[in-house]
């Protein structure tokens, strides 16, 4: 059965839960409360990056083509949606700083 992007996927992802979890650390280190917002979206994304990689685990261990497709499916828009709030959270670090 062939993976093509289960493998990156599940090794981005990876990488991408550690910047979010650095992020979290790093606003509860400084003690901004201006940045709850931030916080709050950067948890999101950290659970569905986490859910992004475990579904992304699956499509790669399952010995189902239609399900590792289906798996595979999921695991891209999952990530896709990271990618996103991953966006919003630098546009909204980047509005909190032009305001201090």
């Amino acid at each position: 059965m062939a993976n093509y992007t289960s493998q990156h996927i599940l090794n981005t992802s990876a990488n991408l839960l550690g910047f979010c979890l650095f992020v979290i650390t790093s606003l509860h280190i400084a003690n901004l409360h201006e940045t709850h917002e931030v916080d709050k979206v950067t948890s999101l994304i950290a659970v569905v990056l986490t859910i992004t990689s475990v579904v992304s685990f699956m499509s790669i261990r399952t010995k189902n083509a239609k399900r590792e497709k289906q798996l595979e499916t999921i695991a891209d828009y999952l990530f896709l949606s990271a990618l996103l709030g991953i966006l919003l959270v630098i546009i909204l670090i980047a509005f909190n700083l032009i305001h201090w």
